[in-house]
């Protein structure tokens, strides 16, 4: 009888172990899980605005957004132009714009966007950079690089003989289709030249 109790013993020893081996490993997850810090993420809408739009200012470019739940919660910007050209709405995170831009004269603008509590102005979440980003529309017209080509040729000389090279450049962006194509045409003379579409 000893032998069998001895055994039994034995027998529930180890499951007994695994027991609380198992209870610590899980208090120690639960442990873990109750002290991370619940990550929380900045959300964007591209931000990008054609220029030149012909409608009363100010214009929207888009909105910050922040998965920060706070009731005192406010957006602001900072950076380059922040607050002149650009400006946000606090409490919904809308950016807007209050020029009329010109892609020719600066194609993008950095600004920083931050989320802070209005009662004390101690920040809510990391600051995040953002890329305003102006669309070109084709409204510059093509420029001859020099006022006058000059050009010769001898005569008597073959249909096709090059004569000179012309060079005209659109200040448009060059990356949207159509926007800085250039073609040549002459227009007094026609019926002694003609140009391709490299000038």
């Amino acid at each position: 009888m000893s032998h069998l109790i001895l055994l039994f013993s034995l027998f529930l020893a180890p499951a007994f172990a695994d027991g609380g081996s198992q209870k610590s490993t899980q208090s120690l997850c639960s442990n873990d899980v109750s002290h991370k810090r619940q990550k929380r993420d900045w959300i964007w809408n591209q931000m990008h605005i054609k220029e030149e739009i012909d409608t009363p200012l100010p214009h929207h470019v888009g909105k910050i957004t922040s998965s920060v739940r706070n009731n005192n919660a406010k957006y602001i910007i900072k950076g380059e132009y922040a607050n002149t050209i650009f400006k946000v709405e606090e409490t919904s995170g809308d950016v807007y714009a209050f020029e009329r831009l010109d892609r020719e004269k600066k194609a993008e603008y950095e600004l920083t966007a931050l989320i802070i509590d209005r009662t004390n102005n101690r920040s809510l979440e990391q600051p995040s950079k953002f890329i305003i980003k102006v669309y070109d529309i084709n409204d510059n017209a093509p420029v001859f690089v020099q006022k006058v080509f000059n050009g010769s040729v001898p005569e008597m000389s073959p249909v096709g003989t090059s004569v000179t090279k012309v060079t005209a450049v659109d200040a448009d962006d060059p990356t949207v289709s159509g926007h800085a194509t250039v073609t040549y045409e002459v227009t007094t003379g026609s019926e002694y030249f003609t140009i391709d579409d490299s000038g």
